[in-house]
Parts: structure tokens; sequence; C-alpha cells
């Protein structure tokens, strides 16, 4: 039997007085991976929620398949369950079906061919076949091997209790059961959190596996160039969200063009739009001039004058109708692009070779954390630091922005200005918006020369509202714009691209080109790694 498709009509969702989806609809068929983009707050991870049901739409509807499983962000199990609790539990189904075979078996044997009701044991039997075959209930028990250890939880005692394990690893968890189970529609969000670059690969490979369907919200550009058949952009355009067949690469071309399309379109639609208001206004203006007439013309002219009026009327009439005909039908302004442009160079003088290097490092060590023999950060130096969890990657950041004492030598040159983006954003006062801290931080001088609306970093909705009322990611965009309003000669910065859409991840790595200063770059993002052009640091576990 073919396999059941997700279909999601017209789906609107009001949240806190805002249309968070406005008219959404979806088609998801077996085989099609579609991949769930655009900026925080667009309602991707709502609309996952509605696909899956545990939310319900204003108006619309969903049609969804039976065996359905959604990626949650904690385990749908109590804290005391074990792990083997949890792989039971995927298992749980396979087995059942395995067992219902059995039993179909067993009455098909003792049956006789010529009983009423062997016919419909037969095709009981081959339905249920089917459906195991469709599962693979036969490698259930080596597939849910496989996916531990693939996810790197193979070496975890499965009578640990959840209550035990780690934030990732009870996410990682999450998403072996329902890799285990192999549902028919799989609903996923931001399913690469947690994962190394080994256990991402191996999510990859198993998704592209799968014969139904699978819709995943992500800011993995790698993962999104790997997996998708189809993306979703859920950024505002014209007519709602727009569907793009094939990978993230080809996205973005795509992207490019029809942003060029939407703002050409927009631009001839304004320029039509003051030709109109132009004739409207000249139209209801205009008077027939008056000037002395004949005595033979004077009865002629009343007729004449007042056929004109007629026509000029009309003419008015029909200026304004085409105005309002035009001004209901035209497309929706562009929203701004929100991209960093960094407000300034950070040296106003080509460096000096003679000065030496910006940080020096030598022997430093932090007992089980890091330990690094040398490093030389030169002015204008692209240094990304990368490595596995827990190799020190934080931590070196924390040492070249003087924020933590280390064993060994630092030696900064002197005056040097060092601008760090921690992974952990605080604010000294989270209850004053967006643009009050922003000014307070630069002084008022700098924030009107450089404007927070104008760096592309939040949206202009956002820029009045609270800081303890922002997203993390919100909050990060934030801290990143007081870094490039005023940018250090060291830039650090530890993954910034977490908690970026796509499209800003892109707008960051070109903002981080060749140019004045220096930055130093902590980051686990398999996109920017594979594309980056300065030097890397690869840190291995410390001794």
């Amino acid at each position: 039997m073919p396999e059941p498709a997700l279909l999601a009509h017209d789906l609107v969702r009001v949240l806190g007085g805002r249309r968070v989806l406005d008219g959404v609809c979806l088609t998801a068929a077996p085989g099609h991976r579609i991949g769930l983009i655009g900026e925080n707050g667009v309602g991707k991870s709502t609309l996952l929620r509605l696909l899956a049901g545990t939310d319900r739409p204003d108006s619309g509807h969903v049609v969804r398949p039976a065996d359905l499983g959604f990626l949650h962000q904690e385990l749908p199990h109590d804290p005391a369950s074990t792990l083997a609790d949890v792989v039971d539990g995927a298992l749980r189904e396979a087995r059942a079906a395995l067992t219902e075979l059995d039993r179909l078996t067993g009455l098909l044997e003792t049956t006789p061919q010529d009983a009423p009701e062997y016919a419909t044991l037969l095709a009981a039997y081959g339905r249920q076949l089917e459906n195991a075959e469709r599962q693979e209930v036969w490698e259930a028990d080596r597939r849910a091997a496989a996916v531990l250890a693939g996810l790197g939880l193979g070496a975890l005692d499965h009578g640990r209790s959840l209550a035990s394990l780690s934030g990732g690893q009870r996410g990682r968890l999450a998403l072996a059961a329902l890799l285990v189970r192999r549902p028919t529609a799989l609903l996923l969000d931001e399913p690469t959190n947690h994962l190394d670059d080994e256990a991402a690969a191996f999510l990859e490979e198993r998704l592209r596996e799968l014969p139904g369907t699978v819709v995943a919200a992500s800011h993995d550009r790698a993962f999104l160039d790997a997996v998708c058949t189809d993306l979703i952009d859920l950024d505002p355009v014209p007519g709602g969200p727009v569907r793009h067949g094939g990978t993230y690469s080809s996205y973005l071309a795509g992207r490019r063009a029809e942003r060029a399309r939407w703002e050409r379109r927009y631009a001839e639609e304004q320029e039509e739009l003051a030709l109109l208001r132009r004739a409207a206004d000249t139209s209801g203006g205009r008077a027939v001039p008056g000037r002395d007439r004949p005595d033979n013309e004077k009865m002629g002219y009343g007729h004449r004058a007042g056929r004109a009026q007629t026509q000029l009327a009309r003419r008015a009439r029909d200026a304004h109708r085409r105005l309002e005909l035009a001004e209901r039908r035209q497309v929706a302004a562009p929203p701004p692009v929100l991209s960093l442009r960094f407000a300034g160079p950070a040296a106003t003088a080509p460096p000096d070779p003679e000065d030496g290097p910006l940080v020096a490092v030598r022997d430093l060590r932090v007992p089980g954390r890091l330990s690094l023999p040398r490093l030389d950060v030169a002015a204008g130096d692209r240094l990304l630091v990368s490595g596995g969890n827990g190799t020190g990657k934080s931590t070196l950041l924390a040492v070249l922005a003087g924020r933590q004492d280390p064993g060994g030598e630092l030696r900064h040159r002197p005056g040097l200005r060092i601008g760090l983006l921690a992974q952990d954003t605080r604010f000294r006062r989270p209850e004053r918006t967006a643009r009050t801290v922003y000014a307070e931080a630069l002084g008022a001088e700098r924030a009107e020369a450089v404007p927070l609306s104008q760096l592309g970093l939040l949206a202009a909705a956002d820029l009045d509202r609270p800081v303890a009322e922002l997203s993390v990611g919100q909050r990060r965009r934030l801290a990143l714009a007081l870094l490039v309003a005023r940018p250090p000669e060291l830039l650090l910065l530890d993954e910034p691209t977490n908690h970026l859409s796509p499209r800003l991840s892109d707008e960051l790595e070109a903002a981080l080109g060749p140019g004045p200063g220096a930055v130093v770059m902590a980051s686990h993002d398999r996109w920017l790694r594979a594309r980056w052009r300065g030097r890397e640091l690869r840190l291995g576990n410390p001794d």
C-alpha cells in the first residue's frame, strides 16, 4: 500500500495577538524531506506543533498519518525511566508486529485452505507482512544498537536513569528512539543540536534512507544541504511561504533571484501608483479655463462647457477608480533585509609587522580543560578554532579575552581593544529595551552615528522590547551589534552562528572576510568550517 502523505491546508495560528502563521499550506509526500527555514519567530516550531497535533490551528486543518513521530525538546518519559525503557518503547511496535505475524502464521498453518475464514486470514497476513517489511522489523534490535552507537550513546549503561543523563544526551536519546521506530512521518525541530560531526553525518544518512516523509526545522545549513529535497522559506514574501525544490545550495541562488523580482515588482508598482496619483489629482483639480466669448458664441458655450465638465468628472472618477484598484492590489514592501555591516574599520592604519602579534600564548595550560604550547594572533588574522566538545574552545577564547587566568605566558599588545561574543549572553539591565541598552553601552553619540536599526541584526519590532523578553538568539544579536558598532582590534566569537537563521549566518560569514582587525572564532558549524579560508587551530582533548 502507498505511504500516506502529510497535508496541511490554510493554517492560521495567532499567538499573543500576532499572526504567526497566516494561510500556510503544505503537502509532504513520502520520499520528500522538507526543511523549514526562516528568521527566529516566523513560525517554524509552531508549524511543526500544528502538523504533529500538539497544538491546534485557529483555522485550517491537517491530515496526518497515524504513524507519526515528533522530536520533542524533552523526552516524554519519567526521569526515573532508564535508557533500556526508552529503547524498549521504541522497539515495541516492531516486536508487536512480529508477534502478530507469528500469530497469523500459526493460524494459517492450522486452518484448511478450503475453510471460509482462510481467505480473510491470508489477506490479514499479507497486510501484516507488508507492514513488517516496511518497518524492517527483523532488523529492529540491530538497528537500535547501531543508532545508539551512531549518536554517541552506545557506551552508556542501559540501566542509567534519564535523570542522570545530560541535556544533550537526553536530546540524542529522543532522536534515537524515533530513528529506531521509523515512523511513516517524522517531524524534527533542530535535530542536529547536541550532535558532533560524526553523529550529524550518521543522522543525515539515516534520514536519507527513510521511505516516508520528513519535515525538519533547522538552522544547520550543512544538514539542510545534505538531507532536504525541498525547502520552505517562512520569511515573509508576497503570496506567503515559498517552496524551493532542491538543496540549500540551490535555494541560495533561487532566493537571491526571488528577492530581486520582489524588489523590482514593488518599485514598478510604486512608480505606477505615483503616476496614477498625479493623474487623479490633475483630473480632480482641472477646470475649464474661462475666457471672454463673443456674443455669437455665448449660447453654444454653455452647452460645450457643461459637456467638458462632464468629461473631466468622468476622467477624474476613472483615475480614482484605477488608483484605488492599484492600491488594493499592490504588493507589500519587501521587509528590510537583516544584514551584518561593520560600522567602521578597527584600525586607522595598516599594522606594522615590527609591532609583533596582538596576542602571544606560550605553554598555556588550564588543568582538565586546555593545553596549548604556542599561539600567535596577528593583526588582520582570521583564525578558526575547532575541535570536539570539551576540547577547550570556549576556554581559549576566555583566556585570550583576559577573562580567565591560565598557567603559562599570555601577552597582549599594549592598549589592545578586545571584544568577546560569549555563548552565554547576559545584560546588566534586562528590563530596559534593546534600543536603550544599545545607547547606554555605546554612548549617545556613537549610538546615533551607528543606529541599531541600521545594523540589520534586530527587526524593527524588537528594538523597543525589553531585553528580558527577547529570545536567546535575539539577545546574542544585540550583543553582536554592540561589537560591530564599535569594532575592536581583536574580535572573539564563540559559536556565533548558534541561534542565527541560515541567511543571517551567511551574512555573518561574508562580514568576517578580509579586512582590518583580527577575528578568532570557535565554531562547530560544519557549513562555516567547510568554507573557511583563514587559518585553523584544531584542539584535541586536554591531557
